[in-house]
């Protein structure tokens, strides 16, 4: 059953390519852009849709269906944890025990208008 989904969603996937690539682009004729008869449709309605564009948003269901399809087919309900559960901890480093947090750096002693006076020769 998984191999099946998967031919089907590698030919779905194929279909859709090639069928966007034979497609005929909606601005791709330019002599619309520079007056000719055509220019009033240009950014109007596309009319029907053709056999062409039909196929792909079919296609597209069937990639859709196939994707969901493969998701639920490869996950195991015997998982209850995220995909961080399966990283292993460092070997220094307990699971349980939190990082230590590096040593702060000393605060200046003084009055910082001290210092500034201190001009260095």
């Amino acid at each position: 059953m998984h191999t099946l989904v998967i031919v089907l969603h590698m030919l779905a996937a194929v279909a859709i390519v090639v069928l966007v690539l034979l497609q005929h682009g909606k601005g791709a004729d330019m002599g619309a852009a520079f007056g000719s008869g055509s220019a009033g449709s240009l950014f109007g309605s596309s009319g029907a849709a053709n056999f062409l564009s039909r196929a792909t948003g079919v296609l597209a269901a069937v990639f859709f269906a196939t994707s969901l399809g493969l998701t639920f087919l490869s996950g195991s309900p015997s998982k209850s944890g995220g995909v961080t559960e399966s990283i292993k901890p460092d070997a220094g480093q307990s699971a349980t025990q939190p990082a230590v947090p590096a040593p702060s750096a000393p605060a200046p002693s003084g009055d910082p208008l001290s210092k500034s006076s201190q001009i260095p020769k």
